[in-house]
């Protein structure tokens, strides 16, 4: 057993190659082998989202706090609440985010294949990201 104390682990700013505007990654968990989980708790600000990406095993967002967007290609984004949680499956393109007004954190979980557990591609466009009407 490890425990891991509240603070050990330094927040660190996200790369903007996979981030648009400022977001803030809390690790929790990087299992070792041959267990797969990943944790960690992402922090966008108002406007800030990942790219489009997908995860080999599929990836589970609990949002903690605020209000964001989670989108699919070709779809309208949908809104996401504290409390709320989004299930996307294995190999799905998709990006998330806050909502231009508003922050949000989740707890992001993902487990790794072949020691991956992401491949990004493009950043969002601004046509991509926009507020549903409902």
């Amino acid at each position: 057993m490890e425990i891991f104390r509240a603070g050990s682990k330094p927040t660190k700013k996200s790369s903007s190659e996979w981030f648009t505007g400022n977001v803030w990654q809390d690790p929790i968990i990087e299992a070792p082998e041959p267990a797969r989980a990943r944790a960690l708790k992402v922090s966008f600000e108002p406007g800030a989202r990942t790219a489009w990406h997908t995860h080999p095993l599929g990836q589970t967002l609990h949002i903690i706090s605020g209000t964001g967007l989670v989108g699919l290609r070709n779809k309208q984004p949908k809104i996401v609440h504290t409390g709320d949680t989004v299930w996307i499956p294995p190999y799905e393109e998709h990006w998330h985010g806050a909502t231009p007004t508003n922050s949000m954190s989740h707890i992001a979980i993902q487990e790794a294949k072949n020691g991956k557990v992401a491949t990004w591609l493009e950043k969002v466009t601004n046509e991509d990201y926009y507020v549903p009407s409902s």
